[in-house]
């Protein structure tokens, strides 16, 4: 079943030469559990697609459905994860993972619960007194994935939400995020611009054109592997073939 449909989306911009397309008749569709990244050339508008799909900015045409419903204004079934964790340092790891619950008013026993439960499944229920500053940088942004997580979205956005991390931070976060996001079966729409992270991630990678951005290819990814985690894809020998063709596709826009 489709979680996510995105139909005929087309965003215009009013600037003083004119009017610009940024968008260009993108649609596609996400299954239930599916992580898809989006990729494209740089300013293609990749992150405005993504805002687009929050429902936080209302396209020029086209319409988005989230379990066959319209979006119209911020959706309450979609988590947004950013570059920056956003935590707040004045709060404790725990008080900023039910953050999310008490901004949307959904602070009840049961979804207290289930961020406790979350904390405790994923190894950050011993540090739900610390604070922010006290923790690396992997463990902020798994803190920024379970606080999105206790609202029980039905699709998380993240938009170049590892960017901000070290290369060797980042490959343990990615996995730690991919298996969690997998057992959670919670389906994912990711921009990068990083190409190896898209691959290992993702069971489809949207490739974008230039602005006007349209979509030029839909890559599935298979590694036929029974356990696939990010890291074991990057050893697999298909992640080169997947590497070089969306290379290619990528850099015939530059």
């Amino acid at each position: 079943m489709d979680v996510l449909k995105v139909l005929n989306i087309e965003q215009k911009y009013q600037a003083d030469n004119g009017e610009t397309t940024a968008i260009k008749d993108i649609s596609f569709s996400v299954e239930k559990g599916e992580f898809i990244s989006i990729v494209g050339p740089s300013g293609c508008g990749k992150s405005t697609l993504l805002s687009i799909i929050s429902g936080l900015l209302k396209p020029t045409g086209g319409e988005v459905y989230v379990n066959g419903m319209l979006v119209n204004g911020v959706s309450s079934h979609i988590g947004y994860m950013l570059q920056k964790d956003n935590l707040l340092d004045w709060r404790t790891i725990y008080k900023n993972v039910l953050f999310g619950l008490e901004i949307r008013k959904i602070k009840t026993p049961e979804n207290v619960a289930r961020a406790e439960e979350l904390l405790k499944t994923y190894g950050l229920y011993e540090f739900r007194n610390n604070y922010p500053s006290q923790l690396s940088g992997g463990m902020r942004q798994r803190t920024a994935l379970i606080r999105t997580l206790a609202i029980n979205p039905d699709i998380l956005l993240l938009d170049e939400a590892f960017s901000a991390l070290d290369y060797q931070t980042r490959l343990n976060v990615t996995d730690d995020v991919y298996r969690i996001l997998k057992q959670e079966k919670v389906t994912t729409v990711m921009v990068t611009h990083d190409i190896p992270e898209s691959i290992s991630m993702s069971d489809k990678i949207i490739i974008l054109t230039q602005r006007p951005a349209e979509i030029k290819e839909i890559v599935e990814i298979d590694f036929e592997l029974p356990h696939r985690t990010p890291l074991t894809c990057r050893n697999s020998p298909k992640f080169s073939k997947y590497f070089d063709h969306l290379w290619k596709e990528l850099s015939v826009h530059e």
